[in-house]
């Protein structure tokens, strides 16, 4: 990668014992024109992928407690809660974070997803890290995980309530920042809150899902145009009001016959990035709605 704000003028390797520290001189250009001579050293351990391992309907997820030096030498007792994550070493990003996650936790995922890449620490490491997620089924463990002994890996299996994670975060319990944003993003996919769902169709099944929704603690909101009732508005007021409904909404609930207008309700839930369920018991009710949804952490 090259820059005309950017002058690499020499690189001293500093050490390859682990992986690869440099010590980088450079000129940047500033704002106002001028070139600013700097030095940094760099740290190149190759890039690594993450993933978020999470069941749906027993809001729980995956995560891992293993020994980290850095963290011990900082006043950490050394032991971190993470998801499960690894290095590339030559293999695509998806390939490594299904191996990893066999690995460390023992589950074999059906089905992941990339979400995004983020660099944890550019002051300076050169890592950047893929993130996925990934739905686990009880069926879908192999083998017990714990890692290889061989790499110095000792690494404890837990599977925690969605809530009991959340909460980790909030005292300090869970501290490592890739599994703190994985965590973050799985509200989207293990509602906290209740969402509100867009249902299609005026029918007797959207009304039974309407039920289903508060019951499930979220609030339902019917896609009816005013002009509906009133008959008296222009095609562009209510395709414009519908754009602004989908845009407000968390997700969309298909119920009843595809109609002209589901289609558009769909087709603008695509284009916004809002979640299309075809069927209410795809909805997880919320984790606050639930009893029982912070009971103690289990080591499986």
């Amino acid at each position: 990668m090259s820059s005309p704000n950017v002058r690499i003028l020499k690189q001293h390797l500093l050490s390859d014992n682990w992986y690869v520290l440099k010590k980088i001189d450079f000129e940047l250009q500033r704002r106002d024109g001028s070139w600013q001579p700097q030095t940094r050293e760099v740290y190149d351990r190759g890039n690594g992928a993450t993933i978020g391992l999470y069941n749906r309907a027993r809001r729980t997820v995956i995560l891992t407690r293993q020994f980290r030096i850095p963290a011990f030498v900082n006043e950490h007792h050394g032991y971190l809660i993470e998801a499960a994550a690894g290095l590339l070493d030559n293999a695509s990003p998806e390939e490594r974070i299904r191996l990893e996650a066999e690995e460390e936790t023992g589950y074999r995922v059906r089905s992941v997803r990339k979400i995004f890449d983020a660099f944890m620490s550019p002051g300076s490491v050169t890592e950047r890290v893929h993130f996925f997620v990934g739905e686990y089924q009880p069926e879908d463990r192999i083998n017990d995980g714990g890692g290889l002994a061989e790499e110095g890996e000792d690494i404890e299996v837990l599977e925690l309530p969605f809530a009991e994670a959340l909460a980790m975060v909030d005292d300090g319990r869970i501290m490592d920042g890739k599994t703190i944003i994985l965590l973050q993003y799985l509200k989207k996919l293990i509602p906290v809150s209740p969402l509100m769902i867009l249902l299609t169709g005026a029918d007797e099944q959207a009304r039974a899902c309407a039920a289903s929704l508060l019951l499930a603690g979220h609030i339902p909101v019917p896609a009816i145009w005013p002009g509906q009732m009133s008959q008296a508005a222009a095609a562009h007021d209510a395709d414009e009001y519908t754009r602004l409904l989908v845009k407000r909404c968390d997700a969309v609930l298909c119920t009843g016959a595809t109609s002209p207008h589901t289609s558009r309700l769909v087709e603008l839930a695509q284009q916004y990035d809002v979640a299309v369920y075809r069927d209410v018991s795809e909805i997880p009710a919320t984790v606050t709605h639930h009893p029982d949804a912070r009971p103690s952490a289990s080591i499986i």
